[in-house]
């Protein structure tokens, strides 16, 4: 079941017939073909398999996670394709990186979503852990999802990830987070974040390593 299903999450992606000055793949997502534009100087400018598998529980569960109208922000970006593939399913989109990737992140959403969506996402600079109050009032900011596919990787930011999941998530928000194990840092990192939220995975690929969660705060998944 495993195989059969990345499979066809696999299938998702297609590439262009002809090699242009340009790289690009595409994908097959919410009834539309998305042309992602990539960069290979920079983690966050190419689309990672976990980034797949989100869009494809987005789209093949959208009765039990109906986007529409929904706030969502998406964490860690890069290209764009979970942002993309959210805007095209109805939702209020906020597509965040760091600031080094925003251009090619604007560049993806405003080809792959002008006058295709309800609502027309937007792209923020989000630096994990830096100026969250001020860019990201709690007051003001309330967000029904927050997205993320393979933020936890060998970097010295897990700290700042953790804060920035608590800054960002209310009592009712719902985090969609897939994740690819690669190293012992990951498993450490689960076990910190679930000191601060109930964890329930909801798919597991152990042929691509990725596991996609659902969380939400302490003693709220239930109610």
């Amino acid at each position: 079941e495993d195989e059969q299903i990345v499979a066809e999450i696999m299938g998702r992606r297609f590439f262009p017939d002809l090699i242009t000055h340009k790289t690009w793949e595409g994908f097959h997502f919410a009834g539309h073909e998305i042309r992602i534009t990539e960069a290979t100087d920079c983690y966050g400018a190419v689309v990672w398999p976990s980034a797949l598998v989100l869009c494809y529980f987005l789209e093949t569960n959208s009765k039990q996670c109906n986007l529409i109208d929904k706030n969502v922000i998406e964490i860690g970006a890069g290209t764009g394709l979970v942002s993309i593939v959210a805007s095209l399913l109805g939702a209020f989109v906020t597509a965040t990186d760091l600031p080094e990737l925003l251009g090619n992140l604007q560049h993806n959403v405003l080809q792959n979503t002008k006058q295709k969506c309800k609502h027309q996402p937007c792209v923020k600079e989000l630096s994990w852990g830096v100026d969250l109050e001020k860019n990201f009032p709690r007051s003001s900011c309330h967000f029904d999802y927050i997205m993320a596919a393979d933020v936890v990787y060998y970097h010295p930011f897990l700290d700042e990830l953790l804060l920035t999941f608590d800054h960002l998530c209310k009592n009712d928000t719902v985090i969609l987070w897939a994740m690819k194990f690669r190293l012992e840092k990951e498993n450490q990192f689960v076990d910190r974040f679930q000191t601060l939220f109930d964890l329930e995975m909801i798919s597991n690929f152990p042929s691509l390593n990725i596991a996609l969660y659902k969380a939400m705060r302490k003693g709220r998944m239930k109610a």
